[in-house]
């Protein structure tokens, strides 16, 4: 049996199966182009956590043929990246605040026909205010809440205001240990950036760089309560090792159902985007086991 009758065997069982819109039908006065979503995540749900995937699981492809795997995995929200292309047909066309105005609507328009969002862009966020108000007028326009970035310290007043103009909330990401001069690897260096800051800043948790830097995730997560905006969910084979290859969620040292359980007393509700780095011929199946796990647990917390 091919891997695809595989993902459906699966997804069937848990609730997950895409369902089927009716061929030629309208879809918020468009004809729909394609199969709308069915959720495979009601505990996740039902705890208030969205959960999504990073365009950069599927980097390999562009965003619209990434779209319908993510869909196909009963997740509903996408997290788009500036530097991952959007169509082979038009390569020079990026996921990001460049896209013309025609293109976001086609966008949009996508999307919304497959009854999904874009919850979170991973943005090239840094100190020119002009750029930054461009970004964040794309996000207002395409109804994402969240941005993803990594901007110098001294810019954070900044984009604080740009935060409340546009209500949109700023989640400081985090990758593994490098240099002197990089501090967000450490959630001590994310929370002297939001030291002083509205609601609208805070962090973008990724657990699997905590891990590659030598953190307990769980540890961090307490550090951070109350400045956490989204998560990029991903595990890693080995702690300590800036070039841990990833798992699947539960599967290496980020302790994964204590984390998701630490989640669950400090009241997380807000986006949790499965970032999966390691890509194989068995990325979709893989996929389906990472949403599988988060899901389970969620089952196991009450949700």
């Amino acid at each position: 049996m091919s891997h695809s009758m595989d993902r459906r065997e699966f997804l069937r069982s848990s609730g997950g199966l895409v369902a089927g819109a009716a061929a030629g039908g309208l879809l918020g006065g468009r004809v729909a182009w394609a199969e709308q979503v069915r959720l495979s995540t009601p505990s996740m749900e039902r705890l208030g956590w969205k959960m999504s995937v990073a365009l950069y699981s599927y980097r390999r492809y562009p965003f619209l043929d990434a779209m319908p795997k993510i869909a196909a995995l009963g997740v509903g929200n996408l997290e788009i990246c500036f530097f991952l292309g959007y169509d082979k047909a038009r390569p020079k066309l990026k996921t990001n605040e460049e896209l013309p105005r025609d293109i976001r609507k086609e966008l949009r328009d996508k999307v919304a026909d497959r009854g999904m969002s874009l919850s979170s862009y991973y943005a090239g966020l840094n100190a020119d205010a002009d750029k930054a108000k461009r970004i964040f007028e794309f996000c207002k326009e395409m109804g994402i809440g969240v941005i993803v970035a990594e901007p110098p310290v001294a810019a954070i007043e900044m984009i604080d205001g740009l935060c409340q103009e546009y209500d949109i909330r700023l989640g400081i990401h985090n990758h593994p240990a490098k240099d002197e001069g990089y501090t967000y690897w450490r959630p001590e260096g994310v929370l002297a950036a939001c030291k002083g800051r509205s609601k609208w800043v805070g962090a973008c948790c990724d657990t699997g760089h905590w891990v590659r830097s030598g953190l307990d995730p769980v540890a961090c997560l307490k550090k951070m309560e109350g400045r956490i905006v989204s998560l990029h969910l991903k595990d890693a084979a080995e702690m300590g090792n800036r070039k841990s290859k990833d798992t699947i969620l539960g599967q290496g040292k980020g302790n994964y159902r204590a984390l998701l359980k630490e989640l669950k007393r400090q009241r997380y509700k807000g986006v949790m985007a499965i970032e999966y780095e390691e890509d194989t011929p068995a990325l979709q199946d893989d996929m389906v086991k990472n949403v599988a796990f988060v899901e389970s647990v969620a089952k196991e917390l009450g949700g």
